[in-house]
Parts: structure tokens; C-alpha cells; sequence
């Protein structure tokens, strides 16, 4: 459980117990036409907590990430809740969740994600520059053995590997331009090559 689901909770139950306070506080006299109505609206508050529980398991989040039409040379990738378009690329072995970005030059990985995939922190030099939404940032580039999308793979790629904080890798027009036809068409993203 997550800390802001642990404090979705909480904040939950102290709004419960407020209103229970004040509907005991309002009806003294008639405290088993309060208990009554209170079960009944107990169990109609966790039906709809169960019933949004049972959605937002459903929801959105469960399409699916990528498709690979492997005969077409296509990948398509719906849009996600959040209004990006994800893809998962295999870095050296090493599934790599990335936020679609045409607005970033290059194929851009978090710290964390380069360690994962194998490259020494310690031994890459950032030197680069880069502006982002953030501020500016140092990089360091570095060259990816492997890099596959579906059926589609790439070697000695290049890329950037971010000094600061990113919730996500990037990927950027560096790559995207590796692909003959790049479109968005009803909320999907088209890639083919």
C-alpha cells in the first residue's frame, strides 16, 4: 500500500468518524433509528469503495501498453489516462518504461534506468547540457548495445543519460526518427517502419 493511499485512507476515517459525532450529537434521543440508518449507510459507502476499487482496476490503466503488429512493421499504443503515450523498450536486455516525447531531442534515460540496463554511473562523464521543463540539467552520452521495440531492434543507439530527478525515461525525436511514419490518429499512437 502506497503512503498516499495510507492517507487517502485516513483522511476517510477521520471524515467518518466526524460525521458519526455530529449525527450522534443531533439524534440523543433516538439512538436505534440512528444506529439503523447509520448500517445502511455504512454499507452503501463500501459498496461504492468497492464498486470505484473494481473500476479503477478496469479502467484505463489495464489497456494495453503496446501492440506489435510484427508482419507490418507497426507498433500502436493507445493513449493513457494521464495523456501520454508509453512505450516499453528492451534496453540490453532490460524492459524500460518510456513516456513518448517529440518534444525532447533524444532518447533520454533516468539514472535508474541506466543503471538497470547495465551502464556505470560512476564511470559516465556528464558533461552535456540540457533545458528541460526543470531547469538545466547535466547529461552524459552514451551509446546503447541494444535497443528493441517489439520486432524491432537497434544497435549502438545513442542517448543521454539525465543528472537530475525524472519520474520516467524519455523517448525522444533521436529515435523516433528511426521510424519511416510516425501519427496520431484517434488517440493512438502509430509507429512504422
Amino acid at each position: 500500500m502506497t503512503s498516499d493511499q495510507i492517507m487517502q485512507i485516513a483522511y476517510l476515517a477521520v471524515l467518518g468518524i466526524a460525521i458519526l459525532i455530529g449525527v450522534l450529537f443531533q439524534s440523543r434521543g433516538r439512538i436505534g433509528t440512528v444506529l439503523r440508518q447509520g448500517t445502511s449507510w455504512l454499507f452503501i459507502f463500501l459498496a461504492v469503495v468497492v464498486g470505484y476499487g473494481i473500476w479503477s482496476d478496469t479502467g484505463f490503466s489495464r489497456l494495453p501498453q503496446q501492440s506489435v503488429f510484427a508482419e507490418e512493421g507497426r507498433i500502436e499504443v493507445p493513449r493513457s489516462r494521464d495523456g501520454h503515450y508509453h512505450l516499453t523498450l528492451v534496453i540490453n536486455g532490460v524492459p524500460v518504461h518510456t513516456i513518448v516525447d517529440t518534444g525532447a531531442s533524444d532518447l533520454v534515460l533516468t539514472r535508474t534506468d541506466a543503471e538497470r540496463v547495465g551502464l556505470l554511473l560512476d564511470e559516465l562523464i556528464f558533461a552535456g547540457r540540457a533545458n528541460t521543463a526543470n531547469g538545466r540539467v547535466e547529461t552524459a552520452h552514451v551509446k546503447l548495445d541494444n535497443v528493441s521495440l517489439g520486432p524491432i531492434e537497434d544497435r549502438l543507439v545513442p542517448a543521454l543519460v539525465n543528472s537530475g530527478e525524472m519520474n520516467r525515461s524519455l523517448l525522444g525525436m533521436s529515435y523516433l526518427s528511426r521510424f519511416t511514419r510516425l501519427e496520431i490518429s484517434e488517440n493512438r499512437l502509430i509507429l512504422v517502419r
